[in-house]
């Protein structure tokens, strides 16, 4: 059975470029992470591997809602002028990448889907809570700088919200870490005790007569909003890849 290891490229680059002093450092870098995709090779064991990379052009997520992950720290130059190298450095020891048009999100989700469709198992490398909906039979999300795995059962107890409201809940609360506006004046709390008695975001909006006056009127309000949010936290999972798996085969890495 096919194993994919699927590496949130950004995601692990970026932190281990932040544990430099210096921002400005690169050296050393493609060995650093190198050694990280070494080791996950080791633990894991997969048939196939890959980096996916965000790319340059505004996601689509940007298009509908310009505020979308804005005031993120932006990537050191230093850092974005090394990627190149460091892609044909991974590439040349057996790792290789595949560049999303934009975010690298829907790539991701998209190449688990793939993966699981087909029979196999797809492992995402990432730090990133928004991959938990899409964890079920045959996709797993590991940790790589805490060497663990995040469950469902970790973002259930996070949110408190059962794993069929994530997407829910995310719509009426929001998720500050992307900017994802959710309704406002309802938070987090509000968010889960509605949950809780309605079960899903559309028995709330349909029982606005039951929910106190106060509360209605700031469902009622915040209706496009919710729809909205919905929307950007949804992970696509079929778009275009024009990639075969065979491309991304495990190799036996060269060494440095």
């Amino acid at each position: 059975m096919n194993r994919f290891l699927i590496i949130d490229g950004l995601n692990l680059v970026r932190r281990i470029h932040a544990a430099q002093p210096d921002e400005n450092d690169v050296n050393g870098l493609p060995e650093r992470v190198t050694s990280a995709c070494r080791k996950l090779m080791a633990k894991h064991q997969p048939t196939h591997v890959a980096l996916v990379w965000d790319g340059d052009a505004i996601s689509w997520r940007k298009q509908l809602y310009q505020d979308y992950k804005k005031g993120r720290k932006p990537m050191p130059t230093a850092l974005s002028d090394a990627l190149p190298n460091l892609k044909e450095h991974l590439a040349q020891r057996g790792f290789h990448s595949i560049d999303a048009n934009a975010e690298a999100d829907d790539v991701i989700a998209t190449l688990a889907s793939k993966t699981v469709k087909a029979k196999g198992e797809a492992l995402i490398i990432s730090t990133d809570k928004g991959f938990t909906q899409l964890l079920g039979p045959g996709i797993s999300l590991w940790d790589y700088f805490n060497q663990r795995q995040i469950t469902i059962e970790d973002r259930e107890q996070q949110l408190g919200v059962d794993r069929s409201q994530f997407i829910d809940y995310l719509a009426m609360a929001g998720d500050s870490g992307n900017k994802i506006p959710g309704i406002p004046g309802i938070g987090p709390k509000l968010a889960c005790e509605l949950l809780k008695t309605f079960r899903t975001l559309a028995n709330v909006y349909a029982s606005l007569d039951k929910i106190g006056a106060k509360q209605a009127k700031k469902l009622e309000a915040g209706r496009p909003m919710a729809r909205l949010s919905y929307k950007l936290v949804q992970l696509q999972t079929d778009i275009p890849l024009n990639t075969r798996l065979a491309n991304f085969r495990a190799e036996q890495p060269t060494q440095a």
